[in-house]
């Protein structure tokens, strides 16, 4: 049978495919949203252009899959667009400066609400503004300070309108901090944090896409064409299908509802209800994957077996009673839905096996991946050679570790930072372990996150250099093992003729590329189905 005409020629210096055993090509064709031929010669498939062919003639650049990014929350980066951008700031008086500039055009009474991709020890003062600098910044406006996906810091006029004092009880899993006097500081930890989110008003449609459009642009400007968001509020499912018929999404959406809100049997179950229009859906751009749950807290509550360095007597917070939690994954499971649980410290991962081993017991028919862990932070052998045994995949995000490194130290001691995220022992061992960056907290992108695995750099340094892996198997991880993990290997992760279109163009190779510039390297195009989702040049435009 004769080839169809391309749509998109690549000559290239080296097209890695990632198919087990194929040497490296030279060109390659896309026709439709497919790749429609490869050749180890550059002008092999010169036999396929036409007056309608666009040709990427590059002789010095790679051609890879596009990245998956399994672990990440485009929900946040969409809101980010629109939010004060305090992670520009590098001390608290030009953290307070952007909210002032914020408030001076913003209408007394409206929220002001601040960027989540920061971390308060990369500030010169090592530390987060406290209540009353917030106040000093306005009276007018209630202000919501995030810090990634666990910690807020509030003014006074927002505690006032979220009905937060000194009688206020702890929510379960959750944390109001108070000063000596028991006092509520402004800051909340872990599930407090619906006390105050609760309230913000949700921004019109409009805004939403366009957030969406501009997030996800900027991810495929970093070689992601996948993102799995691992915590999109249930409501948020028309918003991300409004910007996909709007054509507003450039990344693939897998998302996880999130499920922390869902407490009792009876919200577990409308939850379920809402989803079920979402279950046959087969839109290779937008896919509900399942739902997302925390067994404990973050960087500075995660479950630990032994004391935290900072607090003798404080081990993390446990967001779930296990028995709780295992009926809680059964409904989900029975509806037919996989499930992905946050699980940081020590002890919540081994509590977390815990539960899933029961999971497993009373339905030993479950589909494999059906049950992943998320983070698995500081896992043991032990844990790791249970988790194994037991088939439970892992998505671990070396950016996080990155920025976080510094507060995380101070939290639970250089140590036990040295071991989080453990990918040699990972691999060696024979797990499933899939990339992401975890955004806000860590940083989007093919090639930081390639660049911290293999070398384990952090913002305070190198953190167990002895846990770092090669380039190839970094790559994998983002390609090759992350389709597997979506159940979509056969169609992407990997450049064969047949699959999806979902390819990168880089510059220099990143395998042989010198480290030093690694880490900033972006690709000049990024395809996702054969369409240019990032392509400034208009290298892909015949």
């Amino acid at each position: 049978m004769s080839q169809p005409h391309a749509d998109l020629l690549i000559r290239a210096h080296a097209v890695h495919t990632l198919v087990p055993g194929e040497p490296v090509q030279r060109a390659l064709a896309v026709t439709g949203e497919r790749i429609s031929a490869l050749s180890p010669e550059p002008n092999g498939l010169d036999h396929l252009v036409t007056e309608h062919t666009a040709v990427i003639d590059a002789t010095d650049a790679t051609v890879l899959p596009a990245f998956d990014d399994t672990h990440t929350h485009l929900i946040f980066a969409a809101y980010s667009s629109h939010d004060v951008p305090v992670h520009q700031a590098r001390s608290i008086p030009e953290f307070l400066d952007l909210i002032r500039q914020r408030a001076a055009v913003t209408p007394p009474g409206e929220w002001i609400r601040t960027t989540t991709n920061w971390q308060e020890l990369n500030l010169a003062e090592r530390r987060m503004p406290t209540r009353a600098e917030l106040d000093q910044v306005t009276a007018e406006h209630p202000v919501l300070v995030k810090r990634g996906g666990h910690n807020d810091m509030l003014n006074s006029p927002a505690l006032r309108l979220a009905g937060i004092t000194a009688d206020t009880p702890e929510p379960p899993g959750g944390q109001i901090v108070r000063d000596q006097d028991g006092r509520p500081t402004g800051r909340l930890v872990g599930t407090a944090l619906a006390l105050v989110e609760k309230l913000l008003p949700r921004p019109d449609l409009a805004t939403r896409i366009d957030g969406l459009r501009a997030a996800s642009q900027d991810y495929a400007a970093t070689g992601i064409g996948t993102v799995r968001d691992c915590l999109v509020p249930i409501e948020d499912l028309d918003v991300l299908r409004a910007a996909h018929q709007a054509g507003a999404l450039h990344v693939r959406m897998r998302a996880l509802v999130s499920g922390f809100g869902a407490r009792s049997a009876a919200e577990v179950d409308e939850l379920l209800d809402r989803m079920e229009p979402w279950r046959d859906a087969e839109d290779p751009w937008l896919q509900v994957w399942g739902v997302k749950f925390g067994i404990d807290g973050g960087i500075e509550a995660g479950a630990l077996e032994e004391p935290y360095a900072d607090r003798d007597c404080y081990q993390g917070l446990l967001l779930w009673e296990p028995d709780t939690l295992v009926a809680t994954i059964e409904r989900v499971v029975r509806h037919g839905w996989r499930v992905g649980v946050h699980a940081w410290g020590d002890r919540g991962l081994r509590i977390l096996l815990d539960v899933y081993e029961q999971v497993l017991d009373r339905h030993p028919g479950l589909e494999p991946g059906t049950l992943v862990i998320e983070h698995g932070g500081l896992a043991t052998p032990e844990q790791r050679a249970r988790a194994i045994r037991l088939g439970i995949p892992v998505t671990v995000q070396h950016p996080l570790l990155h920025d976080a490194a510094a507060p995380q130290i101070q939290a639970w001691g250089p140590q036990r930072v040295r071991d989080i995220f453990p990918l040699r022992e990972w691999i060696d061992e024979g797990a499933l372990i899939t990339a992401g960056s975890d955004f806000p907290v860590g940083p989007y992108g093919a090639m930081p996150s390639l660049w911290g695995m293999t070398t384990r750099q952090t913002a305070v340094g190198v953190q167990g250099a002895e846990h770092a892996i090669s380039r190839a198997e970094a790559v994998a991880l983002h390609t090759t093992n992350a389709a597997r993990l979506l159940g979509e290997d056969g169609e992407r992760g990997t450049l064969a003729v047949g699959a999806l279109a979902d390819l990168t163009v880089w510059p220099e190779d990143p395998f042989t590329r010198p480290i030093e510039g690694l880490a900033a390297m972006r690709p000049t195009v990024t395809l996702v189905g054969g369409r240019a989702v990032h392509d400034p040049a208009g290298l892909a435009t015949p």
